[in-house]
């Protein structure tokens, strides 16, 4: 799916993590993207896609509100607010939420994520 309009990839990238579509979620990424699952840590490449794997493990849908885009030319700056909740594939109860900081870039595929920092305001 191409995204013409840098706020519309966050509900299409949640679309695809709550039916627990990992290559849809990797296709709203840059092939060098970099993503921070927790505070301070940085991964790219198949570490990425581990790290995502594990919070689609947990079986539990994210809700997300974009709160706003910042676009100048080709970059933007993705404020949204997320929330993971409730019990979790392992037992385990869930309660993560956060306000994230992602960076986007257009290129020939359209808006891809760049730098998916979930975590970003923390």
């Amino acid at each position: 799916m191409k995204i013409t309009d840098p706020g519309a990839l966050h509900p299409a990238w949640a679309e695809c993590f709550n039916r627990q579509d990992l290559d849809g979620m990797a296709g709203f990424m840059d092939t060098n993207a970099v993503f921070a699952p927790q505070p301070g840590l940085a991964l790219s490449g198949e570490d990425n896609l581990v790290a995502q794997r594990q919070f689609l493990a947990m079986g539990l849908p994210i809700d997300l509100t974009v709160r706003h885009v910042l676009r100048e030319g080709d970059i933007a700056l993705a404020i949204v607010d997320w929330t993971i909740k409730g019990t979790a594939a392992d037992g385990n109860e869930v309660d993560l939420k956060g306000t994230a900081a992602d960076v986007l870039r257009l290129n020939d595929q359209g808006w891809k994520l760049i730098i998916d920092n979930p975590f970003g305001t923390a």
